[in-house]
């Protein structure tokens, strides 16, 4: 019974990945948009998505002043760079803020879920056509259209899809994500078709070999034509499941002290996987980090999410500068909105925080933008915007042009309309203030 069932496990791996083996048999160079390369510094992006809103008083914007009602009597550091201070949930985080920078200032006003997360993920307001995210746009234009030649598709989501709106909106199922599932800090980082953790390499190849065995079919048609097509999509997908592309989620390849030091846990050892992704070349990553819509007793899950957030991703800043891949590789992190200022003490929340969309915090790294910046300003209690507001679109937009992609081509879609990439920026325009100069 095992055997069959390890079977059937890996004929359904295979079918998964001929089926991404075969996107770049299918791809269409004359189906996307032109891009433009100039200016372009950025190779990658890991972003970092705090899944349910988390509060920006206690990551990115304090307001040690504020009074209770507002701060819960938490405090402000300083961080390494004069004048910049966040909260003290962040204390490593804090000794790397010269290598990124934070905007104080997002603003979309939407406190919905999936309607915050769209806006956060497209640059568009909810209603009528459902554009595809940012993950899935970059997955394509720095994808096998444009000569990709990665065994891994282009857009990895660790581990769990965001589950808010359709990621690819209208574009071809092909530039959907590979969503990987399992645990990276389990034993086995059991990936969705490419590593099952009861299952050897060993047992997979003879698998393999008695598959073709019992392939009947086969042994009638000749070789060429779909039947070609298939066979050897099929071979580049064991090469996946087998070879080392497949490796590249084998965190057991990494040191004890590196896996340390990014925190023995789920989002740690997310984080660490992102940069082996990165490393191998994979244009978009996305770490689904859950569990921040902290309506009630705010203070006390303030405690346990950012000690993670506070190691895994200042381990994750200093390891890509270390290996020389901060300078080519956008970190973004963000949710879909903030919390509101004034703490809920009153039943049934007993300190919580509600959803707020009017001002909130994004933390963004590498990839051409500068570190050691703070963008924007909110009022005294971080109600308000009150300099420089940014929008969506606006970020957004600064993310595709230091990727190299131009926010006003056109994007590629299957009713052949003429559609931009990006919306226009707003009157505040662009985060072109924290771009890098040229060298």
């Amino acid at each position: 019974m095992k055997i069959c069932i390890n079977f059937f496990r890996l004929i359904m791996a295979v079918g998964i990945f001929v089926s991404v083996a075969a996107t770049a048999a299918d791809a269409q160079p004359g189906d996307v948009a032109p891009q433009t390369s100039k200016g372009a510094r950025a190779k990658a992006v890991i972003e970092i998505w705090l899944w349910g809103g988390p509060s920006h008083l206690e990551t990115f914007d304090p307001k040690p002043d504020a009074g209770y009602d507002y701060n819960g009597g938490f405090k402000a550091i300083q961080t390494n760079v004069p004048g910049i201070e966040i909260s003290e949930f962040l204390p490593k985080l804090a000794g790397q803020a010269d290598k990124f920078s934070i905007i104080r200032s997002m603003t979309h006003g939407n406190n919905g879920h999936e309607t915050a997360t769209y806006l956060m993920q497209t640059g568009r307001e909810p209603g009528g056509k459902v554009f595809p995210c940012i993950g899935a746009v970059i997955g394509m234009m720095k994808g096998y259209d444009y000569g990709y030649s990665g065994k891994i598709p282009p857009y990895i989501v660790l581990t769990t899809a965001k589950g808010r709106f359709s990621e690819i909106g209208f574009l071809n199922p092909k530039y959907k994500p590979l969503v990987t599932g399992g645990d990276p800090n389990a034993n086995v980082f059991a990936v969705e078709g490419i590593v099952n953790a009861g299952v050897t390499k060993e047992q997979q190849n003879k698998n393999r070999e008695f598959l073709k065995t019992i392939d009947r079919l086969g042994s009638f048609v000749t070789s060429g034509g779909e039947f070609g097509k298939f066979d050897s999509s099929g071979d580049e997908a064991y090469n996946l499941i087998a070879g080392e592309a497949g490796s590249v989620f084998d965190l057991s390849r990494e040191t004890k002290e590196m896996r340390d030091l990014y925190g023995r846990n789920w989002f740690g050892q997310s984080c660490l996987a992102a940069r082996r992704l990165v490393e191998y070349g994979v244009p978009y990553v996305t770490i689904n980090f859950s569990g921040w819509d902290s309506h009630k007793r705010h203070f006390q899950t303030m405690r346990n999410k950012l000690s993670q957030l506070d190691q895994g991703l200042s381990a994750l800043l200093q390891d890509l500068h270390d290996r020389g891949l901060l300078d080519s590789t956008i970190v973004w992190c963000s949710g879909e909105f903030g919390r509101q200022p004034k703490v809920s003490w009153d039943s049934p929340w007993n300190g919580g925080r509600q959803h707020y969309g009017k001002c909130f915090s994004t933390l963004v790294a590498g990839g051409g933008f500068k570190g050691g910046c703070a963008v924007g300003k909110s009022d005294d209690k971080a109600e308000n915007p009150v300099e420089r507001p940014v929008w969506p679109q606006d970020f957004l937009g600064s993310i595709y042009e230091l990727m190299g992609i131009n926010p006003d081509a056109k994007m590629p879609n299957p009713m052949g309309e003429d559609i931009k990439i990006m919306p226009p920026e707003s009157k505040s325009g662009r985060l072109r203030e924290i771009y890098e100069s040229k060298p």
